[in-house]
């Protein structure tokens, strides 16, 4: 039988390891344009091709992946004049992995059924290491038609695929998920500023909470950078992190749910950004901290 033709915009930190995942597993696929070029010509290499634009990509695709920063990415490449839309492309399924605004993400579903098309939410959990790998975590929110059909793809690069009902959902719990994953940041973060603030060392905390039961996978890899100086444990940047409280905000004034936590939390990440260090890692939130506490950076001798 002959496999679908897959496409993929955004070959990034996430998506540039998932589209390898596609081809290995055997797929045809087309990718579009990165600023970074070394991706993408390390996957034309393995035998993907190139479009020049997402109408031109959506035209040549059965199914099409999206992996950009956000709403506005997305909204750009599904409305705009060389767009998805406009390649008029019946039947064509569109995955956005990105986390989106569930809003944003259900009225696009709506213009894509006007265009004889199908937008599903799928968006990640883990790092890029299991985007490499080809186990990360995604959770969908499609049709059971759909979902049926897009999974021997998903499987190409998520180890743990849950669909959770229709769409909006996936990107809703992607939402609470990375709440939970910031609230730790936080809280770390300012729990290591106290210890330090007292006269503890960063070492006297990590060998009480490290074989501890508040260990976890986050806190492994969170603490790569304060006990270690690893910048690429953790590549998940300040104004990703913000960007997604946003969005969780948004979503929790819209159902009318208490969320007193998740605001302060998503002032943690303002806070650094609104100090012009919104391209460093989640990891680094403990510096800022930190600093604010008139402490040292961690990596400082």
């Amino acid at each position: 039988m002959t496999k679908p033709v897959i496409g993929f915009i955004g070959v990034g930190l996430m998506g540039a390891g998932m589209a390898k995942n596609i081809l290995t597993k055997g797929y045809p696929l087309v990718i579009m344009g990165h600023t970074n070029r070394e991706p993408v010509e390390r996957l034309k290499k393995l035998g993907a091709t190139e479009a020049t634009s997402p109408k031109e990509l959506a035209a040549k695709v059965d199914i099409l992946h999206l992996c950009v920063t956000g709403s506005p990415q997305v909204e750009a490449i599904m409305n705009g004049p060389d767009g998805i839309f406009a390649s008029g492309k019946k039947g064509l399924v569109v995955i956005d992995c990105s986390t989106s605004n569930p809003v944003s993400t259900m009225a696009l579903a709506e213009s894509a059924l006007a265009h004889g098309m199908t937008l599903i939410d799928a968006p990640l959990g883990r790092t890029p290491a299991e985007a490499e790998a080809g186990t990360l975590d995604t959770m969908v929110g499609a049709d059971q038609a759909t979902f049926d059909k897009v999974k021997p793809i998903l499987d190409c690069w998520a180890g743990n695929v849950v669909h959770l009902g229709p769409v909006g959902l996936g990107h809703k719990m992607k939402l609470i998920n990375n709440f939970i994953a910031m609230g730790y940041a936080a809280l770390y973060s300012e729990a290591i500023g106290i210890a330090r603030k007292a006269g503890l060392s960063k070492e006297q905390f990590h060998a009480v909470v490290g074989s501890s039961r508040m260990r976890n996978g986050f806190y492994d890899t969170f603490m790569k950078w304060t006990m270690e100086g690893d910048e690429n444990a953790h590549r998940f940047t300040i104004s990703n992190a913000h960007k997604d409280m946003r969005y969780l905000s948004s979503l929790a004034n819209e159902v009318g749910a208490l969320h007193p936590i998740q605001a302060m939390v998503k002032n943690s990440f303002a806070g650094m950004e609104a100090a012009g260090q919104a391209q460093r890692y989640v990891p680094m939130l403990a510096d800022f901290v930190a600093i604010q506490n008139g402490l040292p950076p961690s990596q400082s001798k």
